[in-house]
């Protein structure tokens, strides 16, 4: 099966498109865009490249993939886009190529949703299983981990990531890591503790969650401070892959992490 595009759709010669894609009504595919297997790309979306996309990812009307990065350093240099299967991107999305000086590429997994108007700045590395409800925004080297959810109208500054399962509440504002399973909340962000209902819809089992629950707790909520806190966490629920991962989390932050709790308790 032939790929079906639509006589006023823009595909540069330099485009590839797999079998069973479709490009819409006035769709633009530029040069160096490659796309896989049952891909659709709706009216008016534009995708630039380099950029490479998977299978059966589905690009709305007027998203647009792949353009420069929005950094005064760039200077045209060859930077790429590549996305994985499965992923949703919603109406007016942007995502932009990395930068020369950042790593180069942009890269985002697989099986995500970003509602309409999310963005993702360059040099962005998104997981698999992720949401961006309405109006997230990365800027440029952010990293979100696995099944993270990115709520409406909320921001996450330059270089900070946001762990694996980790929930983050509409018109929140991180300048720091935000920590795997966990709710985080604000424009001034607080922990609310475990991500219980996103958690179990991953299929972790109830002993892992406890243990994480318990974990987040000490981190967040104790008067021990991170390093004494990590140590006890370890020392009582480590070797729980979960946990492990969460400890490894933090160890490894370099802008800190939001560990203030809910009405204004957390560690030393």
């Amino acid at each position: 099966m032939q790929a079906e595009v639509h006589p006023s759709a823009v595909v540069d010669p330099g485009a590839r498109l797999a079998e069973g894609v479709v490009v819409g009504p006035g769709a633009v595919v530029g040069a160096e865009v490659e796309v896989g297997e049952g891909t659709r790309i709706d009216a008016g979306a534009v995708i630039e490249g380099p950029t490479r996309l998977g299978r059966g990812n589905r690009v709305f009307p007027h998203a647009c993939l792949g353009t420069e990065p929005q950094d005064l350093k760039y200077a045209g240099e060859r930077v790429a886009l590549e996305i994985g299967d499965d992923n949703q991107f919603r109406e007016f999305v942007t995502v932009h190529r990395g930068t020369g000086k950042g790593g180069g590429v942009t890269r985002i997994g697989s099986g995500n949703l970003f509602m309409v108007y999310s963005h993702v700045a360059h040099d962005c590395q998104v997981g698999d299983q992720t949401i961006f409800s309405n109006c997230a925004t990365l800027a440029g080297h952010v990293e979100v981990e696995d099944e993270a959810v990115i709520g409406a109208f909320s921001a996450v500054h330059q270089f900070c990531r946001v762990g694996r399962s980790a929930y983050i509440g509409g018109y929140s504002v991180i300048t720091m890591d935000a920590l795997p399973f966990a709710k985080t909340v604000g424009m001034k962000p607080v922990c609310f503790g475990v991500n219980r209902i996103g958690m179990e819809r991953s299929g972790h089992d109830a002993e892992a969650i406890r243990a994480v629950e318990r974990g987040l707790r000490l981190l967040t909520r104790s008067k021990l401070n991170v390093v004494q806190a990590l140590e006890r966490i370890e020392t009582e629920y480590g070797g729980i892959p979960l946990v492990d991962h969460l400890v490894a989390f933090v160890r490894s932050a370099s802008r800190g992490v939001i560990r203030r709790a809910r009405g204004g308790s957390r560690g030393g």
